[in-house]
Order: structure tokens, then sequence, then C-alpha cells
């Protein structure tokens, strides 16, 4: 199929999925979404863990790029970076994200914003010492989100220097390297249905710490 305005506009989806029933749905909406991400890990084929994080700097200016989900508590959505790159400075500017899921297969997504808070150092460490080691020395030799020269040979010949200088020991994290966790506090469940008649479903945190469950028009 050719690229053009014409074919964009008629690529079509028909959704067939059973409507949720609001009233099986938990008052957590971690809890609901927990069990959407286990039926995904199951049906997904590539990367079901996949979720677009935006943010955002002081001006207000956004930014997107895909992460991958690497933990969840009670309090949030986990996920690991170089605290450097350009997430990581918007972050420090401005810290809150919207995170997106999508599984195309099971015909849903959800959204979720809130504040973002350095996650623990503890935890940071245990993950990164549960990585690759090949993964451990990239996160060495590549300065995120730093201009580089053309030339890939730069990568290449950074991680032989990095690999070189950690003979024999084991990869500590680079400083600046961590985690964070997305604490939501608006949640948003969102499922394909026929005729466009789609199921929205939307949690907000109160500031009593209890959570409202609210129908959104599709």
């Amino acid at each position: 199929m050719s690229l053009d305005s014409t074919s964009l506009a008629h690529l079509r989806r028909i959704y067939e999925n059973r409507p949720i029933a609001w009233e099986t749905l938990p008052q957590e909406p971690l809890v609901e979404f927990r069990r959407w991400l286990e039926l995904a890990l199951a049906v997904e084929a590539y990367e079901p863990n996949a979720m677009v994080i935006a943010t955002a700097n002081r001006e207000g200016r956004p930014s997107a790029r895909i992460v991958l989900l690497k933990g969840l508590d009670e309090r949030g959505l986990i996920f690991f970076t170089n605290r450097e790159s350009r997430k990581g400075q918007e972050l420090k500017e401005n810290p809150f994200a919207s995170v997106v899921f999508y599984w195309p297969s099971l015909q849903r997504q959800v959204c979720l914003r809130g504040a973002v808070e350095p996650l623990e150092e503890e935890l940071a460490h245990a993950y990164f010492r549960s990585r690759p080691r090949e993964h451990q020395l990239a996160s060495w030799a590549s300065r995120q989100s730093t201009p580089i020269p053309m030339d890939r040979s730069f990568l290449e010949t950074r991680l032989q220097e990095v690999a070189e200088r950690f003979r024999n020991q084991e990869v500590p994290p680079p400083p600046y390297w961590g985690g964070y966790r997305v604490i939501p506090d608006t949640v948003e469940f969102w499922q394909g249905r026929p005729n466009r008649l789609h199921d929205r479903f939307r949690y907000t945190r109160l500031p009593s710490g209890n959570w409202q469950l609210e129908r959104l028009a599709p």
C-alpha cells in the first residue's frame, strides 16, 4: 500500500471486545492495571512492557519516547535511565509525566499521569546488578542524549575502553544512572468496542487518598 492521505484515511480496525462491567472494577487502579499487564504479558508478542513516557521542561515544551517498565509496586511504575538524558533533565525541572501503554492485540490502552520521584538507590543498584554485563558497560560508554561523532566506531571504541577499565571486576552503576517511580494520580483505561463506542474508565485520586471512578464518553 502506498503512503498517501487517502490510504491513511481509510485505515480502520474493527473492535470486538466484550464490554467492561464497571461493577467489577477494583477500588485501586493499579490492581486493575496489573491484571491488564499480566494479560498483555501472556498475549503480546513483543515488549508488552513498552510504554510511552512524556515529560516537559520548565517552559512546558513536551517530549516523548518509549521506555520499558521494569517494576510495579503499590506506589507506582518503575523505570530506569540516564539521569543526564533529556528526560532526566526535564524530570529534574518538572517532576511530572504522562505514561501510555498500548496493546494492539488486546485492543486496550492505559494512560497514567502523575508525579515522578527518584527511585531508592538500593533498588536501582539491585536492578543494575541484574543486568547483563554488556548492558552495564554500555551505561558507562554512552552519555545518553549528548551529541557524538557520526562514525559509529566512536561508540564501539568507547565500549572497548570501558570493558578494559572494568576488566575482571564488577561493573558499578554510573553516578548519572538510576531509576524513577511514576506515582499516578490519574489512571484511564480504554478498550475498543464495536461502532467506536469504546469503554473508557478514569480513576482520579482524591485529596483523601481514595480514588474516584468515572466512565468517560468515548
